[in-house]
């Protein structure tokens, strides 16, 4: 099985989120779980996806740079669209929801959106997250020392995961979805390489790479 992992670079990149260490982090866990794992920055990545079996996206918000850059290149566009089609699999990890504004499919496959001044995380902590009944979901506790992702738009139906309660909220952190042909897995965990430290969440990324890629 080929992986692709569409990486932070330029636009992509952020000050707060060390994109080159939870990307390498991401492509062992990948690799140990035995895909062939290959890493491209985003626009190229999804230009020359090919026959890849799972795309896994580690990127930020291109719009947070001033001023506001061009958008994707049509060949980038044109392949996300085709690889969703031929349903390929999707492993959206944290950040990844405010991340491929430019791409217009991206948001509808995923299930979800970061809503500039609406969505919000508590301050990064040791934290423990709930189990909903989802077959991937484990008997070990889900704790990660990371962000607590909140109040994120959502699209179309999705089968919750995983959760964290904020405000007297369960507020979804994990959850798979179809869309058309596609497998799609978001993980909102994975701020940086204490997130990838937990054994349950490096266990959980697993499950859901191989649920996406139809392993």
């Amino acid at each position: 099985m080929r992986a692709l992992i569409a990486t932070a670079e330029g636009r992509y990149t952020d000050p707060w989120h060390p994109f080159v260490e939870t990307t390498q982090r991401l492509a062992e866990t990948l690799t140990e779980a035995g895909f062939t794992t290959e890493v491209a920055p985003v626009d190229e990545a999804l230009a020359r996806i090919g026959d890849a079996n799972l795309l896994a996206v580690n990127a930020g918000d291109p719009w947070r740079h001033d001023p506001l850059p061009l958008g994707a290149p049509v060949a980038a566009i044109t392949g996300l669209d085709e690889a969703l089609k031929r349903g390929i699999g999707v492993l959206a990890m944290h950040t990844s929801l405010s991340s491929l504004r430019d791409y217009p499919s991206w948001p509808i496959a995923v299930g979800g959106m970061w809503v500039p001044g609406l969505s919000m995380h508590p301050p990064i902590s040791n934290a423990t997250f709930s189990w909903a009944p989802h077959p991937l979901a484990d008997t070990e506790p889900l704790t990660a020392f990371d962000e607590r992702y909140a109040y994120m738009q959502q699209f179309g139906p999705r089968d919750v995961v995983a959760v964290h309660e904020h405000d007297g909220i369960n507020h979804p952190v994990v959850w798979t979805r179809s869309h058309g042909n596609s497998r799609i897995a978001v993980d909102l965990l994975g701020h940086d390489a204490r997130s990838y430290d937990s054994p349950a969440h490096h266990a959980l990324i697993t499950r859901l790479a191989h649920w996406a890629a139809g392993a």
